[in-house]
């Protein structure tokens, strides 16, 4: 379908809890379509629909860059079951972000129930990388940003690319 720009942080959409999908149509289809080849582009791992200007409960993730038996996953209304104990620090960057990285701990297993784009309910249970993603863009849905799961030394050490990134938006 086609590459549509990716929301910077200080746009207000990012902060909205997405509204979910009512029924599987071909709007649907076109914004995972215009999703994918917006991943596609920016090289990323994850895309969530508020990160495309749409406040709508979908993400994918495409790790096939650090797996090559991945394949796109798409997610419409997810729903976290379950998160393990165990956390784990990583670094993470955002789309939304760009050139911000940042260690933030997340849990390392996570349990997750979505639909595909053909209607099918499914559940997966991850861990590192994809288990990261996942929660990653689970998160954007919420209206929660990494930044949110900072330390506030780290916000406050990054306060200044923050400002510029806003100014950008």
């Amino acid at each position: 379908m086609a590459v549509r720009p990716i929301v910077i942080y200080g746009n207000p959409v990012l902060r909205k809890v997405c509204e979910p999908v009512e029924e599987i149509n071909q709007e649907t289809k076109d914004l995972v379509s215009d999703l994918a080849d917006t991943l596609n582009d920016a090289h990323g791992l994850g895309l969530a629909a508020p990160q495309i200007g749409v406040s709508k409960r979908v993400f994918i993730l495409d790790l096939s860059a650090i797996d090559l038996t991945a394949t796109l996953t798409v997610f419409i209304n997810p729903e976290i079951i379950e998160t393990s104990d165990q956390e784990v620090e990583l670094e993470e960057g955002c789309l939304s972000f760009p050139g911000l990285y940042q260690k933030i701990v997340r849990p390392a297993v996570v349990k997750v129930r979505a639909t595909d784009l053909e209607g099918n309910r499914f559940e997966v249970e991850a861990d590192g990388m994809t288990a990261r993603a996942i929660l990653h863009e689970y998160d954007h849905l919420e209206g929660v940003l990494f930044i949110d799961r900072m330390s506030a030394l780290t916000r406050t050490l990054i306060r200044g690319r923050l400002k510029k990134l806003k100014k950008v938006s």
